[in-house]
């Protein structure tokens, strides 16, 4: 039997989930969820039903995993565990520092549903996280280091869009390349955020806004910009559309370590991303970890976990002796 996937919500993650669901013959899309009006919702399975939140609860019994694709900032924090009352559920919650909190929230209440719920599933929290845990593991005596980019980093593409005169934006995060290449080189380096990543804006104005002022306002935003060398490019919204409709992204994990008796030799692992489409990748982490929770779920298991606490063998559709034949 296929496992039955809801999806609660449809914007760029939920249609990723979407076609990843497409690409693994073990799962169904069972339904899409929306705050919108179902009619308004055009999908690409032609057999799923696109339904109201508010009648999720009727699903029950008809859905295995629910993947919830909402925002980190306002929506998962209510949604996750709501609907880990109901459903074994996955998302991708990342805001870093909140993340003890949510678990605590989605833990509570899986308990109380007995289901199972996986949270900050993705690449980073999520993939990046592992590849820091094994580093750390293997080389206890090191240093990490992350570099994200370069890609679109839709949050600050947002706050952008937010200041006053911006028509439409986006934002790319990009590492610098010199401290890059200085952690492959095994020199160390301390390096501060500034050190790490520059930010490149590509901006549509409204018509009559200050130039100058926008552009003030956008490098001296606190928690975003003001840390950072940022460049601001003003361009025709024709130009934004032409040269930066995609959503790629990626990045960096590396960590830095010595073994021996006395330190004597040098160590570096890393691990990197490039990705046509952040959403899509993430989408499919997404499902691969809908498995597990649904294979843990099979077991008895309840409560909430994270990408720490899943054998890899639960994200494989193969066997265990299938993996140990062809890929160990």
């Amino acid at each position: 039997m296929s496992i039955r996937i809801g999806i609660l919500g449809y914007g760029n993650l939920g249609r990723g989930v979407e076609c990843a669901i497409k690409q693994n013959p073990d799962m169904e899309l069972a339904a899409v969820f929306t705050r919108r009006d179902p009619a308004d919702v055009k999908i690409l399975t032609e057999d799923a039903p696109v339904c109201r939140i508010a009648d999720a609860a009727d699903w029950k019994e008809k859905i295995d995993v629910m993947i919830l694709c909402g925002g980190s900032a306002t929506d998962l924090p209510v949604q996750t565990p709501e609907f880990a009352r109901m459903f074994n559920v996955i998302d991708s919650f990342d805001t870093h520092a909140r993340i003890p909190e949510h678990y605590a929230n989605v833990d509570a209440a899986a308990k109380e549903g007995k289901k199972v719920g996986i949270i900050s599933v993705g690449w980073d929290p999520g993939m990046f996280s592992l590849n820091r845990l094994y580093a750390n593991a293997i080389l206890p005596e090191g240093k990490d280091y992350t570099f994200w980019g370069k890609g679109v980093s839709q949050g600050h593409s947002d706050a952008v869009r937010r200041v006053e005169g911006v028509k439409d934006a986006k934002q790319y995060t990009i590492p610098v390349e010199a401290a890059l290449e200085a952690v492959r080189n095994g020199e160390n380096p301390e390096l501060t955020t500034r050190e790490k990543h520059t930010r490149e804006c590509f901006v549509v104005l409204e018509e009559g806004a200050d130039v100058a002022k926008v552009e003030e306002e956008i490098k001296t935003m606190p928690n975003y910009f003001s840390d950072y060398d940022t460049t601001v490019h003003f361009i025709s919204e024709e130009e934004l559309k032409r040269d930066h409709s995609g959503i790629p992204h990626g990045g960096f994990v590396l960590r830095s370590g010595k073994t021996g008796w006395d330190g004597e030799n040098s160590h570096l692992i890393e691990y990197s991303l490039k990705l046509d489409s952040n959403p899509e990748f993430t989408s499919s982490v997404l499902v691969a970890y809908a498995r597990a929770a649904y294979r843990l779920s099979q077991e008895g298991v309840s409560g909430c976990r994270t990408v720490f606490d899943i054998a890899p063998a639960y994200l494989s559709a193969k066997s265990g002796e299938e993996l140990r034949k062809s890929m160990l």
